[in-house]
């Protein structure tokens, strides 16, 4: 997570339609009550202004959706996983702040974005050439999945194969689709993914793999991908996950910069919670904020996911917290 990230105003996030990626809307984390707030003390007001921050996660609500690259079994040649592995050490949430800006604040494509990315890394560097053939890299139906789709065909390229990327839709649609060898390569979220092939192994109310530690996460990916004839690279430093935002003038005027600190300080009638309509009873979102960090909001304001709604109603001083997403092109470090 991002301590102290910002957010510039009028900076549109994009990945509000990948609300399914993330904690919000995971497989996994579905619920039918919300939680019971029971806020009781004074909170903080919500606090208008310009620039928001990330607080931290220092109680790790969240789990370990890191970026890693999801193969069909039969196309997981020794030449393929190194060279996706490649593009998994290259890649920390920074980084990928700085593409999804490039895509959708600059407004570059996806491809140029990439192969600028891949350039100034030396990404094809040192990369073993495979047996050669045919590969299709399937991409979500958002900016940041075909930016990492271009990352992965700039490797295999390199590596000796004939690569496409080819936009398919959501999990839904792609994850059949990789498990019968109709596309070969898939950027994926670990802590999302081991949770929806779970599901689908063990039943859709299995308990959930993931967590917060990286190593659990993959070991339990690994195994239910093996089920279902997916093979899994090296993760990156990358994340794309839940973040909970407030303006910087509220950070200042209440001193916080974690979510520990936020609840503690402002847990109350007077803080107002804004994110999807969901949230309330997503174990990543209201729900977990209480049973994580006993945060207690006087009011929950349904919006969007991590998108315009959220931002806008943040800097305008309408909510005091508000659900983003780690990766948020419009982020920039403070």
């Amino acid at each position: 997570m991002l301590a102290r990230t910002r957010i510039a105003l009028g900076a549109v996030g994009a990945l509000a339609a990948a609300g399914f990626l993330a904690g919000c809307g995971e497989a996994g984390s579905s619920g039918t009550d919300a939680p019971e707030a029971g806020a009781s003390g004074a909170g903080c007001a919500p606090v208008a202004g310009e620039q928001l921050v990330v607080l931290e996660d220092d109680q790790n609500l969240q789990n370990t959706d890191n970026i890693v690259p999801a193969v069909n079994a039969q196309a997981a040649q020794p030449e393929v996983l190194a060279a996706l592995d490649k593009v998994s050490a290259a890649l920390d949430t920074e980084q990928l702040i700085q593409l999804n800006r490039a895509v959708d604040v600059d407004r570059k494509t996806p491809q140029a974005a990439a192969e600028e990315f891949a350039a100034a890394q030396g990404l094809t560097d040192g990369i073993a050439a495979g047996p050669g053939g045919a590969l299709i890299v399937g991409a979500a139906n958002f900016s940041e999945s075909q930016t990492l789709g271009e990352l992965y065909r700039i490797v295999l390229t390199a590596a000796g194969y004939d690569v496409t990327v080819q936009q398919i839709g959501n999990r839904e649609l792609y994850e059949p689709a990789l498990e019968s060898g109709e596309i070969q390569v898939v950027p994926e979220y670990a802590a999302t993914m081991a949770d929806f092939i779970n599901n689908k192994v063990e039943g859709e109310n299995a308990p959930a793999i993931s967590s917060s530690d990286l190593d659990e996460t993959m070991t339990g990916l690994r195994q239910v991908g093996e089920q279902v004839g997916i093979a899994f690279g090296e993760p990156s430093a990358a994340q794309n996950q839940n973040a909970f935002a407030v303006t910087s003038e509220f950070a200042d005027e209440y001193g916080v910069r974690t979510l520990s600190e936020l609840a503690e300080k402002c847990s109350g009638t007077a803080t107002i919670l804004g994110g999807p309509p969901e949230c309330p009873q997503r174990p990543k979102c209201q729900q977990g904020l209480i049973e994580v960090y006993d945060l207690r909001a006087g009011e929950f304001s349904s919006l969007d996911a991590g998108g315009p709604q959220t931002k806008t109603a943040l800097t305008t001083g309408v909510i005091s917290v508000g659900l983003v997403f780690s990766s948020d092109g419009a982020l920039a470090a403070g």
